[in-house]
């Protein structure tokens, strides 16, 4: 869905990106790839110097900074980045930036993009939702040449006036739009990764610590399986049927 003539109160100068000669054709396609969300944070986070979608042996990067840092904008799942960070991360600081809509606010739309309803999401999640991505890879966010920043984002949701049905399903994608950074977290190593988990009462089990971080039995569960592989919960048996861990 074009959302043509839709405003947005952007709480920051906008930037262009700076495309040199070759890279202008790289710059033109990751730009039809991505949404808008993806290209507000790129406006939001470039610096004077930054470049846009350069190729960088062989792969493109969302923004390469005047002090060589490569940075990518992930605003959705992390495996598509597993080959390009198992390739370059050896050799080049990298920084994966990942928004996460901690106020959210529904807007029906029609298709003149006239405004039909809105409504604040019930959900808010907070910056323990990272660990929905990092388990694609935890083990890399001890490696001292990665940062993920995590942003806590207000973000306007634009759908069409009613769901779309799938196969199997309703579909309600939408487009997410930003409206105010209002945190920004960095993950440098597991200590930072550690401290996103409030302290409880030990050994515990997933449910248990679902309980303490307020979220889904399914994110507790990946929340312990990265802390785990990152040494920062370790297994000490069961109760029950249930494995039980404790924080080191």
């Amino acid at each position: 869905m074009h959302l043509l003539g839709y405003e947005v109160d952007f709480h920051w100068p906008q930037r262009r990106p700076r495309v040199c000669g070759a890279q202008s054709c790289a710059a033109m396609i990751g730009e039809l790839r991505e949404g808008p969300l993806h290209r507000e944070l790129k406006a939001m986070l470039a610096g004077p110097d930054d470049e846009f979608e350069v190729r960088v042996d062989g792969y493109v990067i969302d923004l390469v900074r005047a002090d060589g840092e490569l940075v990518e904008v992930q605003t959705g799942g992390f495996s598509p980045l597993r080959a390009k960070l198992d390739a370059l991360l050896d050799r080049h600081r990298m920084r994966i930036v990942h928004p996460i809509p901690a106020r959210r606010r529904i807007v029906r739309v029609d298709e003149h993009v006239e405004v039909l309803s809105e409504r604040p999401s019930p959900k808010k999640p907070g910056a323990a939702l990272i660990f929905e991505g990092l388990v694609s890879f935890p083990t890399l966010l001890s490696h001292p040449n990665l940062v993920i920043e995590v942003l806590l984002c207000r973000e306007d949701h634009i759908r069409k006036p009613a769901p779309v049905r799938g196969r199997r399903y309703l579909r309600d994608p939408g487009e997410r739009r930003l409206t105010e950074i209002l945190e920004r977290i960095e993950l440098k190593g597991p200590a930072d990764a550690a401290a996103l988990i409030p302290a409880f009462e030990q050994p515990f089990t997933t449910k248990e610590l679902a309980k303490a971080m307020r979220v889904p039995l399914p994110l507790a569960q990946k929340t312990a399986a990265c802390l785990r592989a990152l040494e920062v919960f370790e297994p000490t048996g069961m109760r029950g049927r249930a494995p039980l861990y404790t924080r080191v």
